[in-house]
């Protein structure tokens, strides 16, 4: 290496030249305006990782309370809404208050149960990594960032709220000037 003023050769680690004075290396200018773009970037991920939380405890109140519910209806032990208004009229006649299992059991009658341990698990792993994913993003570590894009595309489908949620993480997080922006976080 050579100093670019006077031409002297430089040993490496050199820092000065000792026939000129001049700076060994150019010192690389600081981007402008990158902490204000870091900052503004981390209140956005901070406010996504808190809707993520959020988004995680709504999820699994109404999935556990729709699960219960469901599994009144199949059990056949449906409460105080047993003689609700939907139990008159001409709809009361439907398909399920006739037919071979009307006071007997189902014919198939492990197919219930199954069905809600299926959603039982889908519910904890769709809340579960919803948590996680909140969890990542304000403590800005790099598998949140994953987690948080893969509960994204899940999310997609669990419209209205899950697929703005989903297109929210995803256009904060993808993209070379957001990944390089979470890095630096």
């Amino acid at each position: 290496m050579y100093c670019s003023g006077c031409g002297q050769a430089l040993v490496d680690g050199q820092s000065v030249c000792s026939q000129c004075g001049r700076p060994a290396m150019v010192p690389i200018p600081a981007v402008p305006g990158l902490q204000f773009q870091l900052e503004t970037y981390a209140s956005r991920i901070r406010a996504l990782a808190v809707v993520w939380l959020i988004y995680a405890g709504i999820s699994l109140l109404l999935g556990i309370a729709g699960v219960v519910f469901a599994n009144a209806i199949l059990s056949g032990h449906l409460g105080p809404w047993a003689n609700g208004p939907w139990m008159h009229g001409p709809w009361a006649n439907g398909p399920w208050t006739h037919g071979p299992w009307r006071h007997d059991a189902p014919p198939f009658p492990w197919v219930g149960p199954a069905l809600l341990g299926f959603v039982w698990v889908a519910l904890v792993v769709r809340s579960g990594l919803a948590l996680i994913a909140g969890w990542g993003l304000f403590h800005h570590t790099g598998w949140g960032r994953i987690v948080a894009i893969i509960a994204a595309i899940i999310g997609l489908l669990k419209f209205p709220l899950g697929t703005a949620l989903g297109i929210w993480t995803l256009v904060m997080l993808l993209g070379y000037r957001n990944s390089t922006l979470y890095e630096q976080l």
